[in-house]
């Protein structure tokens, strides 16, 4: 049994340099794969799924059993032999390194490059991203290629993982803009206070005046604060409107309108119809 996918142009991005995975295979071993090495900037990553057998690496023989990762890199010399009671099965993906568009290279990818051989048990469930690998490249479904990129990506993630042991990142990311912090504080400020809206209240939070926080609303929402102030009022009050325990002042009280009166007029000025009438047709 042989599943193999080559000739196939798959290029992928990681940190900077460009990555192009030349092979990638799996197979049920009933044959012995001789000794043989691969070119500078290129690393062959193994996971054998199932199955027992041996490797011969540099000369040194490896026991091999389920869950084995092993990585060989450039000038590498590697053989395997399967077992015959119990073959081995084996996903594959040989990979050559390209440029680096960046000033600096991470510090886990340089460990990638320069971690020429490594043989262990994966700890980081490299086997799931296998087979959703091999899933995608089977079916090809709609984006199968940016899955296929980013999973390979993910599987060198996973590979430098194994080699550092559970390692902190030193490469963190950075705290949001103020001008992004300000849109998510527009959102959850109408999301979630809905009965207490105020235009001077909003202001104080985003750090701006009144006027520049109308700006704001209308560059980012296309509308003013009252009709965002509106807006989010009148769709919770749908929701609140659908629990039935609920009484109309009850629904108007949490909504913050001074009168079950007031607020049944609003709504039936936003829904054309009233509260009343939009719970009976629920």
């Amino acid at each position: 049994m042989r599943e193999l996918y080559t000739d196939l142009n798959i290029k992928f991005p990681v940190d900077g340099t460009d990555f192009y995975a030349l092979n990638i295979c799996y197979e049920r071993f009933l044959r012995t794969i001789p000794s043989h090495s691969h070119g500078s900037r290129s690393y062959e990553i193994h996971y054998i799924s199932s199955g027992c057998g041996h490797a011969k690496i540099n000369e040194v023989l490896y026991d091999i059993v389920p869950n084995t990762l092993y990585i060989t890199g450039p000038h590498v010399e590697h053989a395997q032999v399967p077992s015959p009671e119990d073959p081995m099965c084996e996903y594959c993906v040989y990979l050559k390194m390209g440029k680096n568009h960046s000033r600096r290279k991470s510090p886990a990818l340089t460990l990638f490059e320069e971690t020429s051989f490594w043989f262990g048990q994966d700890s980081q469930n490299v086997e799931t991203i296998m087979k959703q690998l091999f899933f995608e490249l089977e079916n090809q479904y709609t984006g199968y290629v940016i899955q296929v990129q980013t999973l390979l990506t993910q599987l060198i993630i996973h590979v430098i993982r194994n080699y550092e042991m559970k390692q902190k990142a030193l490469l963190h990311f950075e705290p949001s803009n103020l001008g992004d912090s300000k849109f998510i504080i527009l959102e959850e400020y109408f999301l979630y206070e809905y009965q207490s809206l105020s235009l001077e209240a909003l202001a104080e939070r985003l750090g701006l005046s009144c006027r520049q926080t109308e700006r704001l609303l209308k560059d980012h929402y296309g509308k003013t604060f009252l009709q965002k102030k509106t807006e989010a009022k009148m769709a919770a009050a749908l929701l609140l409107l659908s629990e039935r325990q609920r009484s109309i002042s009850s629904v108007s009280d949490a909504l913050g309108y001074s009168s079950a009166e007031h607020f049944s007029a609003a709504f039936k000025r936003y829904y054309q119809i009233s509260p009343r009438e939009y719970r009976k047709q629920l």
